[in-house]
């Protein structure tokens, strides 16, 4: 059976407060406010999806009105279809934020059919990916900071006399990235040797950076990524390299569905593999991207002994 995507309301356990935005406390990673007021009018800024929301609000800061399209995990945006109040978002943007990689092609079209030509920071072009790669580049840490650089870049250049505000706002954020970097560090000291499986592709690009050894088939990856059926070999495949002590630990997104993923979980259950849920999109209730990732790579961390 194809796997499904299930994009519903999911609880991070220590994720309390409203949904990530500029009312985000800085103790769990908002630097909004850091800079103080805006010396200019502000950039509008529109973001397709919630993995970059956040943090283009942290970069902008009061020098930013950002307009985040799909917010919450309630929609998938591989399928989305954008309402007319959704494209009419796009309106005035002066800069649009696009992850790119065909995922929120959505957005392009919108933005094709404007009358105006905001500038656009497409993801997937900034870190040098063409459509058909992964498109989960908000797993990867250095495509995270290479994105930040060419937003903070893109917001300099539409209001230059908040060039100095936009430099504070970009060094705040990436001292409120040191927990996601620290829980990085303590993971990476006790990966060389560890193999981790995946039921779907989405912590593939952290799961690299951190120096894990990817134990996926590579008929089920495949699979995956392309949102098609795993053939029965494939699947044999994975759950005899579970039983057979092969994979340290089961990266399982909570927001895919379908019989296939249940049933590899059960078996990774069953031969006591510890199992790091994940997910694709920001859950409600979490407070910002950092402590969105960290979460999920401290629960990492116990499952590897790090």
């Amino acid at each position: 059976m194809k796997l499904t995507r299930l994009m519903l309301p999911v609880l991070v356990l220590a994720a309390l407060g409203t949904g990530c935005g500029s009312d985000s406390d800085t103790a769990t990673g908002d630097s909004s406010s850091t800079a103080g007021s805006c010396p200019t009018e502000p950039v509008s800024v529109v973001v397709t999806v919630d993995q970059w929301g956040d943090i283009v609000e942290q970069l902008g800061g009061d020098c930013a009105e950002v307009t985040t399209v799909i917010k919450g995990s309630s929609a998938d945006p591989h399928d989305y279809e954008p309402t007319p109040a959704d494209t009419a978002k796009f309106d005035d943007a002066q800069l649009v934020v696009v992850n790119g990689l065909d995922y929120d092609h959505w957005a392009e079209k919108a933005v094709d059919n404007l009358d105006s030509e905001p500038a656009v920071v497409d993801g997937g072009k900034v870190v040098g990916l063409e459509e058909g790669d992964n498109p989960h580049i908000w797993y990867g840490p250095d495509y995270v900071r290479q994105i930040s650089t060419a937003v903070t870049s893109e917001l300099k250049e539409l209001a230059p006399d908040a060039a100095a505000y936009f430099d504070e706002q970009q060094t705040a954020w990436q001292t409120s990235m040191k927990p996601y970097d620290d829980v990085i560090t303590r993971i990476t000291a006790v990966a060389a040797d560890k193999t981790f499986a995946a039921s779907e592709p989405v912590f593939d690009y952290m799961a690299d950076a951190l120096g894990l050894t990817n134990g996926t088939p590579k008929g089920y990856q495949d699979a995956a990524l392309n949102e098609s059926d795993p053939s029965p070999a494939d699947i044999a495949e994975f759950e005899q390299s579970l039983r057979d002590d092969k994979i340290d630990v089961l990266v399982y997104n909570t927001q895919t569905e379908g019989p296939t993923p249940e049933q590899i979980r059960g078996v990774a259950d069953d031969a006591e593999v510890p199992v790091v849920d994940v997910t694709e999109t920001v859950p409600q209730r979490t407070t910002s991207f950092v402590t969105w990732q960290v979460d999920q790579l401290t629960a990492l961390a116990t499952a590897l002994g790090a």
